[in-house]
């Protein structure tokens, strides 16, 4: 990730963050993470960039990637992902499934988390993992 900021809460801190404001720094780590990859991987137009950049953010590629992560996390990680998954938001995007946002916040609250806890390579990996699963669809 090319973001030069990097925030170093404890676990505890972090913990104090509702889901729903660790979803919200967790879905711009996310957007910046895959923006960088699909750049990298060919210039292109802007308007093709970001179509391609919305198969990757968009909530069921999120809840997607989620069903792959959800064995590979952490006692820790997996609470984490269940208080976003559980937290009810103000509203759901009308082209989005219900059980699939929630699944996409509680992803997006461990980003956030994993990110403001200063856990790079961890959240690398498991940003990594979750871009391969959605590519493979």
């Amino acid at each position: 990730m090319g973001t030069t900021f990097s925030p170093c809460l404890s676990a505890q801190q972090a913990r104090g963050y509702s889901p729903l404001a660790l979803a919200f720094i967790g879905d711009a780590v996310y957007e910046e993470f895959i923006r960088t990859k699909i750049i990298l991987r060919a210039n292109m137009s802007a308007n093709k960039l970001h179509r391609e950049a919305v198969k990757f953010v968009k909530a069921s590629a999120q809840s997607l990637a989620m069903k792959t992560l959800l064995p590979l996390l952490t006692e820790e990680e997996e609470d984490v992902f269940k208080r976003g998954r559980n937290a009810h938001s103000a509203s759901v995007p009308k082209n989005a499934d219900v059980t699939e946002y929630r699944a996409a916040t509680g992803f997006e609250a461990l980003m956030g988390y994993l990110y403001l806890t200063a856990q790079q390579e961890r959240l690398h990996d498991l940003m990594q993992k979750a871009f391969q699963s959605i590519e493979e669809g």
